[in-house]
């Protein structure tokens, strides 16, 4: 497998919608990262494909292979922290890639291009959750300067045990 080097990072589009969905898929069924418990279909996972735009504070990022093949090793989102008007200018961010290209960089790669982005919109924190234990996604989250600020505990049951999640922030301005 390549190194990030020779990966290419683009705005998410509806071509994108089966290989993401089947990433997100994996973490449902067989992680404890995402609370949800059943697998989705491209259907059901297009109102949140179309709730990223190519600007704005809404994102999503792909990172793939270059060339013909063009696999899609994961992506990058920025989404909406709560619904209520007053937290239009927090962000919910997270990164999920494909099982088997971890410790590569593209994590790295996919949030620093997401940050910068988002370093011209009017953000100005951004979020994360994770799921513990996930030494992976903390190190990620540290190394963009996220603090964390919390912990849920034993907040959501899957797998028959019950988990803990950890809030990072981030401050943008």
């Amino acid at each position: 497998m390549p190194d990030h080097m020779n990966v290419q990072v683009s705005p998410g589009s509806e071509a994108d919608l089966d290989v993401l969905t089947d990433i997100y898929n994996h973490f449902i069924c067989e992680t404890p990262i995402t609370f949800d418990v059943t697998p989705i279909t491209p259907d059901e996972r297009r109102p949140w494909l179309l709730s990223h735009s190519e600007d704005g504070p809404h994102r999503l990022l792909v990172a793939r292979l270059p060339g013909q093949s063009g696999r899609i090793l994961g992506y990058a989102t920025s989404s909406p922290f709560r619904p209520k008007a007053a937290y239009a200018t927090s962000v919910e961010t997270s990164v999920y890639l494909a099982p088997d290209v971890g410790g590569r960089g593209i994590g790295t790669l996919l949030y620093k291009q997401l940050f910068e982005v988002l370093a011209d919109e009017d953000v100005h924190r951004a979020y994360a959750g994770v799921t513990l234990p996930n030494e992976a996604s903390i190190r990620l989250h540290r190394r963009f300067g996220f603090q964390q600020i919390g912990v849920y505990e034993e907040v959501g049951r899957k797998f028959g045990t019950y988990d803990d999640v950890a809030w990072y922030e981030k401050r943008l301005t």
